[in-house]
């Protein structure tokens, strides 16, 4: 019986995460990537902690960088302790169903990544060039519904995402070239039509990446005008100085993403090995690297980390 012609549905019992094949250093990348998990889930934790115990930073600000410090830790706990698991302990099988989870749980926290990052960019969009209408559109409840709202999208819309790959039949390989049960590669082993996934990857691409990236460099260039428009030398600086650690974070998470695409879209195809790396580096860095830079770029966050050190030293 032919399964593309047939309603019969095959699912596997699993895939096997086969990335890295050619790669020599896998076991030392994923030593790093481990210590990459420690910082994040310490220096998040330690963020959230900081912000949570000091009742002055309980500001919109702070609610979204809270915000993007649960999605960091969150996102590379679904990534790094598998990778751990399939490429330093070579157990590289996954169940169907857990696949699919995992697929879920990455692609919801990725999206929430960036919408995080766009909603800390409008955060400093009202703070800049609405300073006096702050408490009309900016305050800690529509902060909190903003942030709700996103959330409850990104999980309804990738939830359909994944449903959908239950559609597909596999009855070929079920070899996964990535570092996860990545979706792309994953309906790719279908033995029948995946053009209704391919949209739905597509369409995520467009709304979870471009979406967020082109309010950001609209809110930016709001920014840049009303900066520019200030008579005084000094607010200049002081206005661009609350940005400069944003435009680090987004730098960080879009720059290699947005290159990773360009180069395979105009240089044609890159190495299987290449790619699996860059991504798995653009998906795995920025979490850890949040935290850090806000505690170092912002007075509040850092002049309470270093008291909160001073006190544990002091307590012995």
């Amino acid at each position: 019986m032919s399964v593309l012609n047939s309603s019969v549905i095959i699912h596997p019992p699993g895939f096997y995460i086969v990335g890295f094949e050619k790669f020599p250093y896998v076991s030392l990348y994923i030593i790093f990537l481990a210590f990459v998990y420690v910082v994040t889930v310490v220096f998040n934790i330690l963020l959230i902690f900081i912000i949570a115990c000091n009742h002055s930073l309980h500001s919109p600000k702070f609610l979204a960088v809270i915000n993007l410090a649960v999605v960091d830790v969150l996102l590379n706990t679904t990534i790094i302790p598998s990778m751990i698991k399939v490429f330093l302990f070579k157990d590289n099988f996954i169940s169907f169903n857990l696949c699919l989870v995992q697929m879920y749980c990455y692609y919801a926290f990725a999206s929430m990544e960036s919408y995080s990052l766009a909603i800390l960019a409008y955060d400093r969009l009202i703070a800049i060039c609405l300073p006096l209408r702050q408490n009309l559109f900016n305050t800690v409840e529509i902060m909190s519904g903003i942030i709700a709202v996103f959330w409850i999208y990104s999980l309804a819309r990738i939830a359909y995402s994944t449903g959908i790959m239950t559609q597909l039949s596999f009855c070929n390989s079920v070899r996964v070239y990535s570092y996860f049960c990545d979706y792309a590669p994953v309906f790719r082993l279908a033995c029948n039509d995946y053009t209704l996934q391919w949209s739905a990857a597509s369409a995520s691409s467009m709304v979870n990446l471009v979406a967020p990236f082109s309010f950001i460099l609209l809110s930016y260039a709001s920014i840049l005008v009303t900066v520019f428009r200030m008579k005084s030398v000094s607010n200049r600086m002081k206005a661009l100085a609350t940005c400069v650690e944003h435009v680090i974070l987004c730098a960080i998470f879009f720059i290699p993403i947005f290159s990773i695409f360009l180069i395979g879209l105009f240089l044609g195809s890159i190495d299987p090995d290449q790619r699996v790396l860059s991504l798995s580096l653009a998906s795995c860095i920025p979490p850890s690297i949040n935290p850090i830079v806000y505690s170092l770029k912002t007075k509040e966050i850092k002049t309470r980390a270093l008291a909160l050190i001073k006190k544990i030293k002091i307590s012995p």
